[in-house]
């Protein structure tokens, strides 16, 4: 008898989630950008004003780099803010899908959208091969609840990366060390922190290393050294452009992010506001946005810490330094997107949420923090 795979948990679970958890952003964004009122700290634009959905998720904040990348290429001289600090993956795909459909912005949100059901797959099947499909659900519900997930429904290079990452662990754990090769190198020229996939596929080398022939054991090497291989491509085109293969990290600067320890990262909490701390407090002109950001760091540095006092030690690190990486940039904002990418945090909340009480309660607190967000950013209001 054939298998109705399509059918099965492992396909329409996430799918589910997906659907729901899209359609609902995309509902609160279409009723919000006409409610609200834009931010106008910077000049708002609008690339698509008559078809609304496509201008929010296609036209704001870092979505007009990935856009411009594939459409003139990369710049780094005698701009303000080079667009070299963005990886390229993600604009490749975009131009090479351009070429079918003959519309850049169409084409990101394809590529995104698409990126985002694959991983939520993935991310299913990954959690169900350990800890069951109970888990396994909750895990991508969380998700896709988490508020910084609107994002992977934008241009934005994070539904990429999770794809990548989470497939290149899913194909380890299946013994697929070719594949898992390849997606590895793919998360490398995705993102900076893609170079800590190699992190999780040296956990899962160790648990399988006594049992593998030698030719296997090759592909584990290369697997393992794939996603820092994709890092150094790309600093091996910037020599190559631009004479300077750390333009990434110079072009970051522009947004004022420097190498800094995360005690001088947070010390941003602290400062004092130009107007003193009780004018500030009385008048509601708080640093919000970096006590959030700060928040979420800690949150996820916790979750790692925890991880690795259950001795899950590649889930562990994994989320314990990518928390710590970003914090560790001179900057608070957009920390809060940065966690969405540390997956198998996800799985721990998951576990945590067998309880009736804790499972309402993140799914509850995630999703009002998702529609609020959504609600922001469609009228160009920083959540990220």
């Amino acid at each position: 008898m054939t298998k109705h795979w399509a059918l099965t948990p492992r396909i329409w679970v996430p799918f589910t989630a997906f659907l729901v958890t899209r359609l609902g952003i995309a509902l609160v964004g279409y009723v919000a950008e006409p409610l609200m009122v834009d931010n106008l700290a910077p000049p708002p634009y609008h690339i698509r004003p008559d078809q609304i959905l496509l201008d929010i998720f296609g036209s704001r904040w870092d979505t007009g780099f990935y856009l411009s990348i594939a459409t003139e290429g990369y710049r780094h001289e005698a701009v303000p803010l080079p667009s070299t600090a963005f990886f390229p993956l993600l604009p490749i795909l975009i131009g090479a899908l351009t070429i079918v459909t003959g519309d850049m912005l169409f084409s990101g949100l394809i590529v995104s959208n698409a990126a985002l059901l694959g991983a939520s797959v993935l991310f299913y099947s990954w959690v169900d091969d350990t800890w069951g499909a109970e888990t396994a659900g909750r895990s991508v519900w969380y998700l896709l609840l988490f508020p910084a997930s609107l994002f992977g429904s934008a241009i934005y290079s994070e539904s990429l990366y999770l794809l990548l990452g989470i497939g290149a662990v899913y194909a380890a754990g299946r013994g697929r060390w070719g594949i898992a090769a390849v997606l590895a190198y793919g998360a490398g020229l995705t993102r900076l922190l893609g170079v800590l996939v190699a992190v999780l596929l040296i956990a899962q080398a160790w648990r399988d290393w006594r049992g593998l022939g030698f030719k296997t054991r090759i592909l584990v090497a290369l697997a393992i050294v794939a996603a820092p291989l994709g890092l150094l491509s790309y600093m091996s085109y910037l020599g190559a452009a631009f004479g300077d293969p750390l333009a990434f990290a110079h072009a970051s600067a522009a947004w004022g992010r420097v190498a800094a320890s995360p005690l001088q990262t947070l010390g941003l909490l602290v400062q004092t506001p130009p107007e003193g701390w009780p004018t500030a407090i009385a008048a509601g002109r708080l640093p919000l946005d970096n006590w959030i950001d700060a928040l979420s760091v800690a949150f996820f540095l916790g979750l790692g810490l925890i991880l690795l006092g259950q001795r899950q030690w590649g889930p562990g690190l994994y989320v314990t330094l990518g928390a710590l990486l970003p914090l560790s940039s001179g900057l608070l904002m957009s920390q809060r997107r940065y966690m969405w990418i540390l997956f198998p945090a996800f799985v721990l909340l998951a576990r945590w949420g067998a309880r009736p009480g804790v499972d309402r309660a993140i799914a509850t607190l995630f999703a009002l923090g998702l529609g609020l967000c959504m609600a922001l950013f469609a009228n160009w209001y920083w959540v990220g």
